[in-house]
């Protein structure tokens, strides 16, 4: 077999082992998003966490398990959309330590977008140094289907799948690479949703069209 000309990464986190977090873990998992809310600049007065966020299936990569959430939350200038991640170290057979959190807000909500079919969010997590310059953003994704049917999601690059995951409950999360570089036009993810008969129902970039 030749040389792959484009040798990137594939696949390159865990998959999900612990699935959606709940119990007295996801009380923990709170109070690290709740601190990284706390310092969102520019958040709306009256903004305010709810007790019940809606956590994502974890992924482990580059050492670390990823955890992404949302919540809605209503302010002064309407209802907004919490979001970000949690990610922690997992010693083998120890305790979760090393807590870290992001967040940020959005007024753009998938009610407001009845032509969406996955409502999505993302983050770069870290990057992928390849030869001769060639590079690619480490990205975590998360989302949910708006459509009916949908069992698996898929990242892709230029029609070739880098990642995969179950959809649960309404919810998924991929890590794969994003934003190509060095291999001539730049190579966006696309989001995929597939049907359990493999049939393919939405694409959606992480980009705005």
């Amino acid at each position: 077999m030749t040389p792959n000309p484009r040798p990137i990464p594939r696949f390159i986190a865990d998959t999900t082992q612990e699935g959606i977090p709940h119990g007295r873990f996801a009380a923990r998992l709170r109070e690290a998003f709740a601190a990284a809310c706390e310092k969102v600049e520019e958040l709306p007065a009256g903004v305010e966490l709810p007790e019940e966020i809606d956590w994502f299936p974890e992924r482990a990569w580059g050492g670390r398990v990823w955890i992404p959430a949302s919540a809605r939350s209503g302010s002064e200038e309407g209802t907004l959309e919490l979001f970000g991640h949690v990610s922690y170290v997992q010693p083998p057979g120890g305790e979760p330590t090393d807590f870290a959190a992001t967040a940020d807000f959005t007024d753009v909500l998938a009610e407001d977008n009845p032509d969406w079919k996955i409502d999505l969010n993302d983050d770069v997590i870290g990057r992928w140094r390849g030869e001769n310059g060639r590079a690619g953003a480490v990205t975590l994704v998360w989302g949910r289907p708006l459509i009916r049917g949908a069992a698996a999601a898929t990242a892709e690059l230029d029609g070739e799948t880098v990642d995969q995951e179950e959809i649960s409950q309404e919810r998924f999360t991929l890590v794969a690479l994003d934003a190509l570089e060095g291999y001539g036009d730049e190579v966006f993810m696309q989001v995929k949703l597939w049907s359990r008969r493999g049939i393919g129902l939405a694409s959606e970039s992480l980009y705005a069209a």
